[in-house]
């Protein structure tokens, strides 16, 4: 994290003769698939609401880009992920909460028009996870968390709504290697069935909305 922070840093230091910055702030919801967890709640609990392939998770964005030139922007983001599974599995209430931030350097290539702008790119970074699982028959609640690795490719169309404001909408694709979550004595949830420790490897499509400021002028 620390390094990813700081070639951001770098980068945008080095880049101000062409000082275009870009502040975004977005919202959206991302379809995840994390088979791991899948089977393990569809085997070991037999819910009456089983886990599909894909499930639904919010996400909330922010991103400060610099242009380093006309068509080449760099993009530092921090997401924040927010996932919940709640079902009856018979004995009682089962509860899972998988939240995760996803902070990705991210290089875009710009096509600019009057009053718009499309953009496609694709970065990486670190992955943070923590979970926590709560089975209400038995009290227990334990949390547990995890450092992974994931990659994002994007593309976005921001148009103007006045005075540097855009509104922006985009669609991500990403996949994250969360590996498998331990809580503080060193535990890891199992599944039993298979016999095998659960982890939170994760592929997603998503569709964000939001608010981007512009700012800077071009030489």
């Amino acid at each position: 994290m620390k390094k990813l922070l700081l070639a951001g840093f770098i980068l945008f230091s080095v880049s101000f003769a062409y000082a275009q910055t870009e502040l975004k702030a977005t919202m959206g919801i991302n379809f995840v698939s994390i088979p791991s967890v899948q089977d393990y709640i569809n085997q070991s609990y037999q819910p009456i609401d089983e886990v599909g392939t894909f499930s639904t998770a919010v996400i909330f964005t922010i991103e400060a880009g610099q242009f380093l030139s006309s068509n080449f922007e760099l993009g530092l983001e921090i997401p924040y992920q927010i996932y919940s599974y709640n079902s009856n599995v018979g004995l009682g209430q089962y509860d899972l909460t998988y939240n995760s931030i996803l902070p990705s350097l991210i290089a875009y290539y710009a096509l600019i028009g009057n009053g718009y702008n499309f953009k496609i790119g694709g970065g990486a970074g670190p992955r943070f996870v923590s979970v926590n699982e709560s089975k209400k028959w038995n009290g227990s609640k334990v949390d547990y968390s995890s450092t992974g690795f994931g990659v994002i490719v994007r593309a976005e169309g921001n148009t103007i709504l006045g005075d540097n404001v855009f509104a922006n909408i985009a669609v991500d694709i990403r996949y994250d290697v969360n590996g498998e979550p331990s809580d503080s004595d060193g535990n890891k949830i199992t599944n039993n069935v298979l016999k095998e420790n659960v982890n939170f490897n994760s592929f997603s499509v998503g569709l964000k909305l939001g608010i981007s400021y512009l700012f800077g002028v071009a030489d």
